[in-house]
């Protein structure tokens, strides 16, 4: 069977696009090959890791598992849509305030997997935060520093989660 193009539409970080694809690409092939955006991070393209983790439609996502024609029509949000025009986000303060970060490959994905959590759930316990982050990997730094930044930041103000693009 020989691969289609198809053009996709969608939005990703409030930002339309019409991008052309295979219909054997990925979300994380459409996301970091057709667009650009080196934050989304490629790990094992098994959905092991969470290092390519991404918001599609208000749920976090491994966009290696995702078809790329699954998100047309829709709104993604990569970490490279985290920061706004008034600086970081707080899960980003708090990750840098909190020391998270060592080698820094599995942060795009953590981070994306606990704005999920804070968009859905603002105030989460300690075991809320471990389940949303039980599918992120880290050989670096545990977890803990890690989960204590969630937890400081659902208790700063956080900005409110973009709505989901609408389909016509």
């Amino acid at each position: 069977m020989g691969e289609h193009a198809v053009v996709i539409q969608i939005e990703v970080n409030g930002i339309e696009h019409r991008v052309h694809a295979s219909t054997s690409d990925t979300l994380l092939d459409l996301l970091r090959g057709k667009l650009g955006l080196k934050g989304v991070k490629r790990g094992c393209s098994a959905g092991q890791c969470g290092s390519c983790t991404v918001i599609l439609d208000g749920k976090a996502v491994n966009a290696c598992l995702v078809p790329a024609v699954r998100a047309n029509g829709k709104h993604v949000t990569t970490v490279e849509g985290l920061e706004g025009v008034d600086g970081p986000h707080p899960l980003q303060e708090e990750f840098e305030r909190n020391g998270t970060v060592q080698c820094g490959f599995c942060t795009s994905g953590m981070l994306m997997s606990a704005k999920a959590l804070l968009d859905s759930n603002p105030n989460p316990d300690r075991n809320k935060i471990k389940e949303a982050l039980s599918g992120n990997l880290c050989r670096c730094t545990g977890y803990k520093k890690i989960i204590d930044a969630v937890e400081a930041a659902s208790k700063s103000e956080l900005p409110p989660a973009r709505a989901p693009m609408t389909r016509n």
